[in-house]
């Protein structure tokens, strides 16, 4: 299962608990509650491999913006824990009390974590597993609802790759397709290499909702040709800033150049939605001629 949170490596070290995000990052001082289960669950010189979530409890759901509001709490960081627990869902274990386990198949690795985290506190909840092809099927098609955004498919033959997936793992997303406004691009207008998105929320403002991956060469000269430059007034400041991309990796506010918010195109997105945007970069599909700005779906609201 694949939840809506942040990928995080927990180190249980003799001095404490260390907490590294996918980019190398250190999370310790933002998730205390999280640091204080690990260090009273799992003994040192072990590693496990899970996902950061908060969980919202009456919606029964994931929040991922509570996972922002930890590296921006400052001297609020005590209360938004108490009020907003963290969970780490763990789905792998590389080091079980110092003894080294990435060269071991998963099947082996999967029974040493159910053993470790046998009477861990809710804190620590082991992800769920099957080899079961038709609970799978109904975990992709019914927990969607609960934040999880796709499936992680694993060869339980194959060894822990540290740094990246390897070729034992596949991610299987859930996957939508909706329109957007372009607002702006990156590149040149008339050779665009990734495209910046609106959606008019119910005041009329077009608010920015995503960013395209990098187009094919085909989909640059299609869309260059048709793309006007802004005159006036745009409705995004530039550069667009950091809140606005809402990467945790990204410090500096985007450059990009304004364009007339004129053309819909039609975008690949997975249900990573939350404050108004798509969180994760879409894929461009075509362009929509056939559909005026005004016609778009409206944006749901955001904080900007």
């Amino acid at each position: 299962m694949e939840n809506d949170g942040w990928r995080c490596l927990a180190f249980v070290r003799p001095n404490g608990v260390y907490l590294q995000s996918r980019q190398a990052k250190d999370l310790t001082p933002y998730f205390p509650d999280v640091v204080a289960a690990v260090r009273e669950s799992l003994p040192p010189g072990t590693v496990v491999d899970g996902e950061l979530v908060v969980s919202d409890t009456e919606a029964g759901s994931t929040m991922f913006p509570a996972l922002l509001g930890r590296i921006t709490a400052g001297r609020r960081l005590a209360r938004e824990a108490a009020a907003r627990p963290a969970n780490l869902v763990v789905f792998d274990v590389l080091a079980d009390a110092g003894d080294d386990l990435t060269d071991l198949p998963l099947r082996q690795r999967r029974s040493r974590l159910e053993n470790l985290l046998a009477e861990a506190p809710p804190t620590l909840t082991l992800c769920p597993q099957t080899s079961d092809v038709k609970l799978a099927r109904t975990w992709f098609d019914e927990l969607g609802v609960t934040g999880a955004e796709g499936l992680v498919v694993k060869d339980l033959a194959g060894v822990y790759r540290v740094g990246g997936r390897g070729s034992s793992w596949w991610k299987y997303k859930r996957k939508v397709t909706v329109e957007a406004i372009v607002g702006g691009v990156t590149g040149a207008i008339e050779d665009p290499r990734t495209l910046l998105l609106g959606r008019f929320d119910g005041r009329g403002r077009l608010r920015y909702v995503a960013g395209t991956v990098p187009l094919a060469l085909s989909q640059r000269q299609e869309i260059g040709r048709v793309l006007t430059a802004a005159t006036g007034v745009h409705p995004w400041p530039q550069p667009l800033p950091v809140a606005w991309i809402g990467h945790l990796d990204r410090r500096e506010p985007r450059q990009y150049l304004q364009v007339a918010p004129l053309l819909v195109v039609e975008i690949v997105v997975d249900q990573a939605y939350d404050r108004g945007r798509f969180r994760h970069p879409v894929r461009h599909l075509r362009i929509r001629a056939d559909l005026a700005p005004t016609d778009v779906d409206p944006c749901r609201p955001g904080p900007h």
